[in-house]
């Protein structure tokens, strides 16, 4: 994203004070911003306008951000960054399961907003860069031939078909948690640091919360765990980050 690119955000906020700061912080950095005091306005105003960008505060009044959130994802891959005021993991694994690219709490540094909203906005470019590449392949390229499904024990994974199946049931995966079981699945028997875990999931400028990792981890063992307080398939490794166990040989 180029300096002088302007971006069009829609903040979603009913507190007054906030919306004061953000409007003159995010116009100062060139942002053209919109202002919804409300869930409805805000699906009102991005129905009628094009947004690089939505701001979703989760407590809104007539419709909560959670709402908004869900029925802007089911038309739009528009990036949002979900706000609350109270960081509970509740709202943040809802959140993002249901579409969000981040989250941030209240009360903020509008610097540090800023400079995930830019974030954001580099991944979502890219992401579109590799959509492009993909759904106009050179002809002149063969097709690999190679199967590209990997299997770990009870665990198959079709990345091209974005299938996965745990003891021979399909299991529907979000796409960060997809990206975390190829990640660990491919390097299955080793550790996979935290920091290689977020640069390759989220991108290696993230600036979000680490605990976002922490959360897509704990949502993966729910789906996959037979067991999901005491895992069996992803461990943790203290100090250094996660490994997929192989299925030790007999």
């Amino acid at each position: 994203m180029a300096a002088d690119e302007i971006v069009r955000v829609l903040i979603a906020e009913d507190e007054e004070s906030f919306i004061d700061a953000l409007a003159v912080g995010l116009e100062r950095e060139n942002f053209v911003v919109t202002i919804a005091r409300d869930g409805s306005q805000a699906l009102e105003l991005f129905a009628d306008g094009e947004f690089d960008l939505v701001l979703l505060d989760i407590m809104l009044p007539k419709m909560s951000g959670l709402d908004v959130c869900r029925i802007i994802r089911s038309k739009s891959t528009v990036p949002i960054i979900m706000v609350t005021a109270k960081s509970t993991e509740i709202d943040t694994v809802v959140g993002l399961e249901i579409g969000a690219d981040d989250y941030v709490a209240k009360p903020y540094r509008l610097r540090e907003l800023i400079s995930r909203i830019r974030a954001v906005l580099r991944r979502a470019a890219l992401n579109s860069e590799l959509e492009v590449k993909v759904a106009e392949p050179n002809p002149a390229s063969p097709s690999p031939d190679k199967d590209s499904t990997i299997s770990v024990g009870e665990v198959r994974l079709d990345p091209e078909r974005h299938e996965c199946v745990v003891r021979g049931i399909e299991i529907k995966l979000p796409l960060k948690e997809f990206e975390l079981v190829q990640l660990l699945l491919t390097n299955a028997g080793r550790v996979v640091t935290r920091e290689t875990l977020i640069d390759r999931v989220w991108g290696y400028d993230y600036v979000g919360d680490t605990k976002t990792l922490d959360v897509h981890i704990k949502r993966l063992r729910s789906r996959i765990e037979q067991d999901p307080a005491h895992p069996v398939l992803i461990t943790t490794i203290r100090g250094l980050g996660y490994r997929f166990e192989a299925p030790r040989e007999h």
